[in-house]
């Protein structure tokens, strides 16, 4: 019967749509994730990848990749039953493996090509050092 219920959960767990928004408040993030806010708070203190945003009314506002988290911290500590310490340490050695596999933002120029926008570059920043001058 237990590993009924974890498999459930785990179902439960992979069924959430997050909504697409910049800002989520704990209330909902706790609706959403099925926890109670309590949780929530506590999660913040112990593993540092949850730090949601304060408003300037102090209201926790998280991003949807602080969301994505709080799903994660849950999968590891009730869908597969890994401590506190446990789901840190496997958030930690997650984060080193995605490091590995980050895109290049830019693709790769010419060395003439480069040299051409700093060109640019330069021009632009005489433009600019004239202006100030003469301004």
């Amino acid at each position: 019967m237990t590993s009924r219920k974890k498999s459930a959960t785990k179902q439960k767990a992979d069924e959430i749509l997050i909504p697409d928004k910049l800002y989520f408040r704990i209330g909902e993030v706790a609706t959403l994730c099925r926890l109670p806010a309590y949780v929530l708070r506590f999660w913040e203190s112990e593993f540092p990848q949850l730090k949601p945003v304060k408003s300037s009314t102090g209201q926790r506002m998280y991003r949807r990749r602080d969301v994505e988290s709080v799903l994660r911290i849950k999968e590891l500590l009730y869908g597969q039953g890994f401590t506190i310490a446990g789901a840190r340490q496997q958030l930690r050695s997650d984060a080193k493996s995605d490091k590995g596999q980050v895109a290049i933002p830019f693709p790769a120029q010419s060395p003439a090509e480069i040299q051409r926008i700093r060109q640019g570059l330069r021009e632009i920043l005489d433009l600019l050092s004239t202006n100030r001058k003469t301004g």
